[in-house]
């Protein structure tokens, strides 16, 4: 007997109604996936939270060059290494995976963005609240999901 989770069967055409796994099949991430599920790598939200505030300092102090380049050369070379790299099949199939996939929309990521930049000009100016600004910001961006989220 078929069911939707057997294995599919090499010596005729049924296959299976549902994906199945073994412990030897992989899943599939896709690169358009990789670029998501990257992004809650433990690695790429180290690197980007380091940078952040490395570059936040050098800039409260006037010295531009530095302030960029720790703050905007870091992140994408870790993106590139954990999208290279990692596995992020668990990433995929996780409760925070599920999350981000309906809720990291594009808008949540250019919220997220300008948060970011907004830092960036207020570590500049030296505006503490400018800087908490962007930081409230990039968390609303994050978080926005959590309460329908917890309600389904």
């Amino acid at each position: 007997m078929v069911t939707p989770w057997s294995p599919p069967n090499t010596e005729d055409s049924i296959t299976p109604a549902l994906p199945y796994n073994t412990k030897n099949q992989s899943r599939t991430v896709t690169l358009k996936e990789k670029v998501l599920f990257h992004q809650i790598h433990p690695a790429k939200l180290t690197t980007d939270i380091a940078a952040a505030v490395i570059s936040l300092y050098f800039l409260w102090q006037h010295d531009l060059v530095i302030g960029l380049l720790t703050h905007f050369t870091p992140p994408p070379i870790a993106s590139a290494a954990v999208i290279r790299f990692a596995d992020l099949d668990s990433y995929k199939a996780s409760r925070l995976g599920a999350y981000l996939a309906r809720y990291m929309t594009p808008t949540a990521q250019g919220t997220r963005l300008a948060g970011d930049l907004i830092t960036v000009v207020a570590a500049w100016y030296q505006s503490p609240v400018g800087i908490l600004t962007g930081l409230g910001m990039i968390f609303a961006a994050w978080t926005y999901g959590l309460l329908s989220f917890s309600q389904n």
